[in-house]
């Protein structure tokens, strides 16, 4: 069969069962990231039909899913709301990092992995999921409740938190010296504060630049900024995932709405091929002998998680029920770690064993969170209420 034929016929078989898969997941209440990444697994290398003709395609289009996935996170935020979040929740937030990132940290060194082995995988078990958070808190209604604010705070904590890892984790993959390291570091510490004040004072005129009447050309500037600005941050090693990121934050207002409305059927679409090339490029036959490791990581990372959800929402005096729901909330783990768990394997400057440690790992972390966001109450009012009963029986 021609070649050109061939990758059409695997690209529309990978989109169609994206689809599908996509329609499972949300069905039975579930992120679809877990689902992609199993899709991933079952055709890549050493799964059980390889596809072999649209590598070309599929890893621009994961890269570009990179982007949007920043870009569409950048958006959602103004730089006033990223300070006072900050402003909000920086010692709660200083309370999830230590939290969240140690155990990832201690158990890369265990496995011998080493220093950047431990930075990758402290990163990964960090941060939560922005989108699966979000998708759970409206699904479930609690959208308007008095501790998701504090949940938005933490996240953009993290968010801020990942401005300035990324472009140290890109440095030290990348084998850049030590000066060189922290002439990223200053650089990308720079470029924030920058783009920040930038944001602040003149956030208006980035969003005129982009704007425009006709969806079709505010569409194209949009993205065409978000690629040259990606580009560019990536030429100065300082993530073309964060210029992306940074860009989003510039932009606000109406303008910031419609540029969501626009772009998220493509951020979900090439998110869904980045997710699926992650997979592609991990050996399933690799995954059962660390699924013991990831298992325990996923145990003490929910209970991590739920420990700063209740801590964040202690500190806004928020009662237990309201606490409980916030750490639950927190604990999905998806795009972001394996954005990061990307970037390492891509590079080969870490283990072979980090892709499907991380791989189960999200796996499993994007199933817990939707359900332990969703039975943390009923279970909190069960024990509250079993308690009662047996109070009342024993007064008697």
């Amino acid at each position: 069969m021609h070649n050109v034929a061939l990758s059409l016929i695997e690209l529309g078989a990978v989109f169609f069962g994206l689809g599908l898969l996509g329609r499972l997941a949300w069905k039975i209440g579930i992120s679809p990231i877990p689902l992609y990444l199993v899709g991933g697994l079952a055709f890549g290398h050493g799964g059980v039909l390889p596809l072999d003709g649209i590598e070309g395609f599929t890893e621009l289009s994961a890269e570009l899913g990179v982007v949007l996935l920043l870009l569409l996170l950048g958006l959602e935020y103004s730089a006033a709301e990223l300070v006072t979040g900050l402003r909000r929740s920086w010692s709660a937030g200083l309370i999830d990092l230590v939290l969240n990132a140690l155990p990832g940290a201690v158990v890369a060194l265990m496995l011998g992995w080493g220093p950047i082995g431990a930075l990758v995988m402290a990163g990964v078990t960090y941060i939560s999921s922005s989108g699966i958070v979000a998708k759970v808190l409206g699904d479930l209604g609690r959208l308007g409740n008095r501790e998701t604010p504090v949940i938005l705070s933490v996240l953009v904590f993290e968010d801020l938190a990942m401005a300035v890892y990324l472009p140290i984790l890109t440095a030290l993959l990348a084998g850049v010296s030590f000066v060189g390291g922290l002439t990223t570091v200053g650089i990308a510490l720079v470029t924030v504060t920058v783009v920040l004040v930038v944001a602040l004072r003149f956030g208006r005129f980035v969003s005129a630049l982009v704007d425009s009447p006709e969806p079709e050309v505010f569409l194209l500037r949009v993205l065409g900024a978000a690629l040259l600005v990606a580009g560019v941050a990536s030429q100065l090693q300082v993530s073309a995932a964060v210029g992306a990121f940074l860009l989003g934050i510039a932009i606000s207002g109406s303008t910031a709405e419609n540029a969501t409305r626009l772009l998220e059927p493509l951020r979900d679409l090439f998110a869904a091929v980045f997710f699926v090339v992650f997979g592609l490029n991990t050996d399933p036959k690799a995954i059962p002998p660390v699924l013991g490791v990831a298992i325990a990581l996923a145990l003490v990372t929910t209970a991590t998680k739920m420990l700063t959800g209740w801590f964040a929402a202690k500190l806004q005096g928020i009662a237990r029920l309201g606490r409980l729901r916030a750490g639950a909330a927190l604990v999905a783990r998806g795009e972001f770690s394996i954005v990061i768990a990307g970037l390492a394997v891509a590079s080969g400057a870490v283990d072979q064993g980090l892709a499907p440690l991380a791989t189960a790992y999200v796996l499993l972390m994007a199933v817990f969170g939707p359900v332990a966001a969703r039975v943390v109450e009923p279970m909190a009012r069960w024990a509250w209420s079993l308690r009662q009963r047996r109070l009342a029986g024993a007064e008697s």
